[in-house]
């Protein structure tokens, strides 16, 4: 049995700590983290899962960021992880899920990932073509999903932060 929370400033280093144990060193020179830098995260949508003992199983978070010359708003989703020891028990797709629905509750209309297609286009995430990420990103890993039909439609153009 797992707790879903929103992630509190309390949670921030176990958070990072989870990032750091999930992912290869030099995780924040990737050119989503150049997106994130400075940027405050989307609070709401920043969610953490334990499990009975209080020990953070998962995390997931989302920044603003804008696209093209129209300033399109959209969330980056990411990091997500789940802690080696509770992969293969849904977690990720449970915060996927939750996070999703949050997002389209609070009135966002779409949310862009980088990631492997074949893994997230489960959740009805597909490539954008179009949208740019920072280089050296590869362009089949831009994905995207609309919380509302169509919120993608005529979206193009590099990726901003939102400040």
């Amino acid at each position: 049995m797992y707790r879903i929370d929103v992630e509190t400033a309390d949670d921030y280093w176990e958070v990072e700590y989870l990032y750091d144990t999930c992912f290869a060193p030099g995780r924040e020179l990737l050119s989503s983290y150049r997106l994130r830098h400075g940027v405050q995260r989307v609070t709401d949508l920043c969610i953490v899962a334990r499990d009975e003992g209080e020990v953070l199983a998962a995390a997931i978070r989302y920044w603003p960021v804008r696209i093209g010359a129209q300033g399109a708003r959209a969330l980056l989703l990411g990091p997500i992880a789940v802690h080696p020891t509770r992969q293969g028990e849904g977690l990720g797709g449970l915060l996927m899920t939750d996070s999703l629905e949050r997002a389209a509750n609070l009135g966002w209309e779409r949310v862009l990932l980088v990631g492997d297609a074949p893994y997230y286009s489960r959740f009805g995430f597909e490539r954008l073509d179009g949208v740019v990420m920072p280089p050296p990103t590869n362009p089949d890993r831009v994905l995207g999903y609309s919380l509302v039909e169509g919120a993608w439609d005529g979206v193009t153009g590099e990726v901003e932060k939102a400040i």
